[in-house]
Order: C-alpha cells, then structure tokens, then sequence
C-alpha cells in the first residue's frame, strides 16, 4: 500500500468498485430528482419504465462527461511528452487505437503545437 502523500493509483478492479458504487448511487439521486414533477411522488429509479428511463439518461449524460475528462486527460499525457503508445496503455488500448481516437494528437514536427483540448460542453 503505498505510503501518505503518495499519487499511485488504487488497484483497477478496487478503482472500478469504488467508480461502480459512487456512480450506481449518483445515477438513482440523479434520476430521482429529474423525474420528479411537483404534483408527482418521486419516481424509484429501477421502478418501472420511466425509472430506467430516468437511469438511462443520467448514465448517458456520465458517459459524456467521462468521455471529456478522458480527452482532457489524454491532451495533458501528450502535452507532457506522452505518446501514443503510453497514452493507449493508460486507457487499455493499442498505440493504433489511441492515435484514431485522439487524432493529431502527437506530431513528430517539434514546432508544431500539440493540438488544445476540446472545448467542454456545458
């Protein structure tokens, strides 16, 4: 276990425990409150239709925002001197499926900036 002040990360299947927890749990408040309507109880994600509906939709809206935190991420790797092959390592791919996912992301011409991340939506 690595020691205070220490940046290594938690093993992957710990990490992806801990990422299924705090989502299942951020999905079924999400849910909750985006369909309730005020002369309405709270609907029970899970609970029928509009439930799954409900998860649905704040999964998606996750999956987004993930995908943008993982191209910020990757901009940062490259901008630090990554590349590809460590870049798909990090996100468990091969060096051809991070260089079609992040195109343009490492140029070999030194005077060529590497391109800026992708604007968030908001």
């Amino acid at each position: 276990m690595p020691g205070p002040g220490s940046t290594a990360p938690p093993p992957a299947g710990e990490t992806t425990a801990l990422v299924n927890q705090v989502l299942d749990e951020l999905t079924r408040r999400m849910a909750q409150l985006g369909g309730t309507r005020p002369a309405e109880p709270p609907e029970v994600p899970g609970d029928g239709l509009q439930g799954a509906l409900a998860c649905l939709r704040v999964l998606a809206g996750v999956k987004e925002c993930v995908r943008d935190l993982e191209d910020e991420a990757a901009h940062a790797a490259a901008a630090h001197g990554a590349g590809y092959p460590e870049i798909g390592r990090a996100v468990d791919m091969s060096r051809q499926g991070a260089r079609r996912r992040w195109p343009g992301l490492i140029t070999n011409d030194p005077h060529r900036p590497v391109l800026p991340p992708h604007p968030r939506s908001s």
